[in-house]
């Protein structure tokens, strides 16, 4: 059994941000990276102590490199970096994926650091008339290879997500959200424990799992917070067409290939 681990920062337990800009320009970052370490190496030995081969793990975070890899059992590999498919490594050969330090989509009213991909430049995204965050899109790019998510490790908002979207997968709450950048968090250590007792049902319970789906080709709206960057969008590439002053539509062939 292969798996791979998607890690991103802000679901992170204890991680809330910095008021007015991102996790990056928060004091709370340095702390996120270690965290994310701890949490991703957590859900690994649950998988690997449910029985896994191989366990990668995907550090995704704004581009990467972000985790303290010498946190991280050295039975996993690591992909880490830019400029490559979205989900590295990953082929039909998998038996799933999950997501540690995600977070709950744009439009998440009382979510911490809720956003899709950009909390600067986004409103929203939606995929043939859904919206969809960062968990739909990786979980649609795993379900085209038939691979289901397993585990979703994030605050009570990005849990609730998962659960829409993701009937039976195992989750692990780390925080209650109070506000984009508060939260009621579980101690770091109490939430790495809860994340490896849930990964390794994730490993036992994979085979029960169903992929995520979405019917391509796809219908992909975006809505900016600024009109000049759908201007630019439009000016410049003209493949996408204006919907509104701030939304563009176009459809494409691939998530993988887009994302």
């Amino acid at each position: 059994m292969k798996f791979i681990i998607g890690v991103d920062l802000e679901g992170l337990a204890c991680v809330v941000g910095a008021p007015g800009g991102t996790l990056n320009d928060s004091r709370n970052f340095e702390f996120a990276r270690l965290q994310g370490a701890r949490e991703a190496d957590a859900a690994a030995r649950g998988l690997f102590d449910g029985g896994a081969t191989q366990v990668i793990i995907w550090d995704n975070h704004g581009g990467s490199p972000n985790l303290n890899y010498d946190l991280l059992d050295k039975r996993c590999d690591i992909a880490l970096g830019a400029n490559f498919k979205r989900v590295p490594g990953l082929d039909d050969s998998f038996s799933g994926i999950g997501f540690v330090g995600y977070h709950a989509m744009d439009n998440t009213s009382e979510a911490v650091i809720a956003h899709t991909f950009s909390s600067a430049t986004f409103q929203w995204m939606k995929i043939n008339g859904q919206e969809v965050g960062e968990m739909a899109i990786d979980a649609a790019i795993a379900g085209s290879m038939g691979v289901p998510p397993v585990l979703c490790a994030s605050d009570d908002k990005g849990v609730a997500e998962a659960k829409r979207f993701f009937p039976g997968i195992e989750t692990v709450t780390t925080k209650q959200s109070l506000s984009w950048n508060g939260a009621i968090s579980k101690h770091p250590a109490r939430a790495c424990e809860e994340i490896h007792a849930a990964a390794k049902r994730a490993a036992q319970r994979c085979k029960e799992m169903k992929p995520f789906t979405l019917k391509g080709p796809y219908d992909l709206e975006i809505r900016y917070k600024r009109i000049e960057n759908a201007d630019a969008l439009v000016r410049n590439t003209g493949a996408w067409e204006r919907v509104d002053a701030y939304t563009v539509k176009k459809t494409i062939d691939s998530l993988r290939d887009y994302f």
